[in-house]
């Protein structure tokens, strides 16, 4: 069995069982338009997907309202800085970083995105490096956000009281080695692993799996892979493609109305 072969048997398998294989899609680091934007939405385009796109609210440039308009926009961060003590990894909100601080640029942020995105905003935090500490964690639901976005399969469907965690388990870029594509057996380990642990039990079956991308690292590799990625995906008659709000309202224990809510708040 090749490496492919192995995700649409896995695929077959949810199926057969009468399964549907939830996915959904986050991108990173978005501040302002580039050609690399452009080829990530025209990606998303072609294959009809939902896309929630991370903006670093202190870098925004307001011209990607004419880009992104058919996009949900989620906060990275505040500034994508590193607070974290040397040696250690890197975290804009590591344990040592005062929580009133992080409270005040957090929420700068959110009303910041609030204002210029409207509607398509969705106050939902996702850390850059996908590291928050803990107790900022329990923090974020005062501050209004409805979600954080981390990596790797949750803990639980609720990160804090009325605050869901939906996170991202396929990356395919190889960070640690040339920056470029992963492994084809690697990739597929990430993927097959977290709809496996799905299926079986042994990670929530409700929280979609995600894929995470960096459009603007991506080499001629990396989107050639994202490309045959996404066609056997949509292709699979087991699988589903949600919207970021859709992962959330899958989560129980959320306020009715959550969204609601959300949409009040964008429009003062």
């Amino acid at each position: 069995m090749t490496d492919w072969e192995r995700l649409t048997a896995e695929l077959d398998l949810w199926q057969s069982e009468g399964r549907i294989a939830t996915f959904w899609w986050r991108d990173d680091d978005l501040v302002a338009p580039t050609a690399a934007l452009e080829r990530l939405l025209h990606l998303r385009e072609h294959f009809d997907l939902p896309i929630s796109l991370a903006v670093i609210p202190s870098a925004v440039d307001p011209a990607l309202l004419d880009y992104v308009e058919d996009c949900t926009i989620l906060q990275h961060g505040y500034q994508h800085r590193n607070f974290a003590a040397e040696g250690s990894k890197k975290s804009e909100f590591p344990d040592i970083r005062n929580p009133d601080d992080i409270a005040e640029e957090l929420t700068a942020g959110k009303e910041s995105l609030t204002r210029l995105f409207t509607n398509q905003f969705v106050p939902v935090l996702v850390p850059p490096w996908n590291r928050i500490d803990e107790r900022h964690v329990a923090s974020l639901s005062g501050l209004g956000y409805i979600g954080l976005s981390r990596y790797k399969a949750r803990n639980a469907a609720l990160a804090s009281p009325a605050l869901a965690e939906i996170n991202t388990h396929i990356d395919p870029v190889d960070w640690r080695g040339n920056r470029s594509v992963v492994a084809t057996p690697a990739l597929m380990d990430m993927i097959c692993g977290h709809l496996a642990a799905r299926r079986r039990g042994a990670a929530d079956p409700q929280e979609p799996t995600g894929l995470l991308t960096h459009h603007l690292v991506h080499d001629e590799e990396v989107w050639a892979m994202l490309y045959k990625l996404l066609a056997l995906l949509t292709d699979h008659p087991a699988v589903r493609w949600l919207p970021i709000e859709g992962a959330i309202a899958l989560v129980d224990d959320m306020p009715e109305d959550i969204f609601f809510r959300g949409s009040d708040e964008a429009e003062e």
